[in-house]
């Protein structure tokens, strides 16, 4: 009978060791609780395998009466390579030839070649949050991390946040990355705003993780996966600060830090910016925050 049981072929094994020191397959049916016939067979099995445990064979039929051809088969596989596309997409293609064959048989074709692209079981499934309107300050706060390779194995990293609405940014370079570095930059970042942070946005890096969402306090969301544009404000000032002001620094954190304790202030106060009708982000946030 065939079994998913994991233990079943250290099971065998051991079945053919006892009849080997002389238990009859009676005794050991009993024994191990399976008819004498099963331990028989185990029991050659084990004189070509030798002392290893005896694997499980596939209960898969060697042939179907309706298989797929040898023909069909090389002509899915042909249209995979040569379109690059989807199981639906070469379903398609097939049926506007006249070939008939259904979409589950293309697909466990392709998957049988190795041709699909499945998710990974480790990856982890985060519940859609809806994109707020970033009509104040504080609406939806950006965050990234910039890598920055000091050697062929060392890198450096600068957290970055931004707010959509203002333009109001925070940066800071660290020596390591993890989430306890990512909480503790956006604890600092809050201290150094003059507004409240109610939804932050990252994306699906390790720093950001699910222990980062449960310490920050606040709502917070994952940027889409496929979907670019939504840390398309993060990502440009990157580029930003990277050009104008990292790039032209020793690649030390001591030395990033240096330069952006005085690049991010006349970033906030005096860089103007098209995206603000060429206000700087200290306006902005003097229209709406007169505190500030």
């Amino acid at each position: 009978m065939y079994t998913t049981n994991p233990s079943m072929p250290r099971i065998r094994r051991e079945a053919a060791a006892l009849f080997k020191k002389g238990w009859s397959a009676r005794k050991i049916g009993r024994h191990l609780g399976f008819h004498h016939t099963a331990v028989m067979k185990w029991v050659k099995k084990a004189k070509v395998l030798g002392a290893h445990p005896i694997p499980t064979q596939s209960s898969k039929p060697k042939r179907h009466p309706k298989q797929l051809s040898d023909e069909l088969v090389w002509k899915i596989f042909h249209t995979r390579l040569k379109s690059k596309r989807s199981s639906e997409v070469i379903h398609q293609i097939l049926k506007e030839e006249g070939v008939a064959v259904s979409l589950s048989s293309v697909k466990r074709t392709l998957d049988r070649m190795g041709l699909l692209k499945k998710r990974s079981p480790w990856k982890r499934f985060h519940p859609h949050v809806d994109r707020p309107l970033a009509d104040h300050p504080g609406s939806l706060i950006q965050l990234d991390t910039i890598h920055t390779m000091i050697s062929a194995k060392k890198r450096i990293y600068t957290f970055t946040l931004i707010d959509i609405c203002s333009r109001w940014t925070y940066a800071k370079t660290y020596a390591r990355m993890n989430v306890a570095t990512s909480v503790q930059f956006v604890a600092e970042a809050q201290r150094e705003a003059s507004f409240h942070f109610d939804m932050l946005q990252s994306d699906h890096g390790p720093e950001f993780g699910k222990w980062f969402v449960e310490r920050i306090q606040k709502k917070h969301r994952y940027s889409r996966i496929g979907k670019p544009n939504d840390n398309a404000h993060i990502e440009r000032f990157n580029r930003t600060v990277q050009e104008e002001c990292l790039d032209k620094q020793e690649r030390t954190p001591e030395a990033f830090n240096k330069a952006l304790k005085q690049y991010i202030p006349w970033y906030n106060t005096q860089r103007h910016h098209f995206g603000l009708n060429l206000k700087t982000p200290a306006q902005i946030l003097k229209e709406v925050v007169p505190s500030y």
